[in-house]
């Protein structure tokens, strides 16, 4: 496990959530894959846009990881929808302390079963 990894993924939330795009883009690869239930979209273009348009807030709840790969549970809100919450999670995978690739999955099982994590690679703090 490296802690480096959760902090990374912890700070992308937190750029993501407050709208600090440029520290978003210094956290993510060029060539960041961004996917969800729309499809999948690349680059740091796509990434800002996406970020600036979406009025997604996610709070980062358990946590996997292994070997570059975390899974996070969140609790999703939506800026459309202020009133509707929803429990998702995504896979990130992250290199030297950069995020290059987060997908959004309808739940944790789903998101685990993608990325072959378990129990056995939740964080203790969980």
């Amino acid at each position: 496990m490296s802690t480096s990894e959760i902090a990374t993924v912890l700070a992308w939330h937190d750029a993501l959530n407050s709208q600090d795009i440029d520290t978003l883009l210094q956290l993510s690869s060029d060539d960041i894959e961004v996917g969800g239930p729309d499809g999948a979209t690349q680059g740091l273009a796509a990434l800002s846009e996406w970020a600036s348009n979406a009025g997604l807030t996610l709070v980062p709840g358990k946590m996997y990881v292994h070997h570059g790969v975390v899974v996070v549970e969140q609790t999703a809100t939506w800026a459309a929808e202020p009133g509707k919450t929803a429990t998702i999670a995504s896979a990130f995978r992250v290199v030297e302390d950069q995020v290059t690739s987060t997908f959004r999955h309808p739940d944790l099982a789903t998101a685990l079963a993608a990325t072959d994590l378990s129990e056995a690679d939740a964080l203790a703090d969980n």
